[in-house]
């Protein structure tokens, strides 16, 4: 990949942390107003017939093999059905402004799934970075012993951001031989298929309750099922296919970023110095975690040797 696609990828996947970070607010107004089951079961058949429209102008769809359909099915399970059904549940009980922290180990969590099922190396510095990620998840709930019990709306959240890093690695090995847009297609379409039985049984009134809220609310939704998730995923998981999981899952990092400045905005919720001293240790996590520092250090390195060779 040449330098110019390489930094329209980057600018790319930077707008959709950004898109991301308000999605989290909106998914905040949407389920005080709408059935949150129902209401994501819609919202991401939305983002699949979004997918659906793109595969077929851009005529990209092919038969998959059966180990595609394993990968493409498997990342649909985590990355859409649990993940999206456990936040639309977690922020009934969570603010959007914790829950955008919590979902900032999505990285870290990617690196080490990584470690164990992509073969990639356990460093020291990466060792360094998943105890700065805990220390960080330690100053979100307030920084200290007596408040670190998870309520059980941040427990919920913490196991939607464990389950969309795994997805991230169904993702990557599916995307190898098969066309980005035409997973995300798949896994947003027949995914939410399977939200929507989920929705039949646990919210019986969830279609008709649908219908009673008010028209700036099926705004927020048909941004949310189109912009951010329909478009946001198809541009995340392209991504993945370019740069890798890892390489990708580094700019989650903007997503609690952006949460904390939109909650603050729109839902007037308080930042709290513990909370902001948890993001800077996530970050930091984050990026030892994900290997970051350490492509800075050997491109240093090479440099170095580079120079020393030319003077030689």
């Amino acid at each position: 990949m040449n330098q110019k696609r390489l930094l329209l990828t980057y600018g790319l996947v930077f707008f959709v942390t950004a898109v991301w970070g308000l999605n989290l607010v909106i998914i905040k107004v949407l389920v005080e107003d709408l059935p949150p089951q129902t209401m994501t079961a819609f919202r991401i058949m939305m983002a699949g017939i979004t997918a659906l429209i793109i595969i077929v102008l851009g005529k990209s769809f092919r038969r998959l093999s059966k180990k595609e359909w394993i990968y493409t099915l498997f990342g649909m399970l985590f990355g859409v059905i649990l993940h999206h059904l456990l936040i639309a549940i977690g922020l009934t009980m969570s603010d959007a402004s914790n829950a955008s922290l919590i979902l900032a180990l999505v990285p870290l969590t990617t690196a080490i799934l990584a470690v164990l099922f992509l073969g990639e190396q356990l460093t020291k510095l990466r060792m360094i970075g998943f105890i700065l990620a805990l220390t960080g998840v330690f100053f979100i709930q307030g920084g200290s012993f007596s408040n670190m019990q998870f309520s059980q709306g941040d427990l919920i959240l913490f196991i939607a951001m464990v389950v969309q890093a795994i997805s991230f690695i169904f993702v990557k090995k599916a995307t190898a031989t098969l066309d980005s847009k035409q997973v995300t297609t798949i896994m947003y379409l027949a995914g939410s298929i399977g939200l929507l039985i989920i929705s039949f049984i646990a919210e019986p009134e969830g279609v008709s309750e649908m219908t009673s809220a008010s028209l700036f609310t099926y705004f927020l939704f048909i941004v949310s099922g189109i912009v951010a998730t329909g478009v946001g995923y198809i541009v995340f998981n392209a991504a993945i296919q370019k740069i890798g999981a890892g390489q990708t899952a580094i700019f989650n990092n903007f997503v609690p970023f952006f949460g904390l400045v939109f909650s603050a905005l729109f839902l007037n919720e308080t930042i709290t110095t513990s909370q902001l001293i948890g993001f800077a240790f996530i970050v930091s996590g984050v990026l030892f975690g994900t290997g970051y520092f350490e492509k800075i250090r050997i491109n240093r390195r090479r440099k170095l040797n580079n120079t020393k060779k030319s003077i030689g």
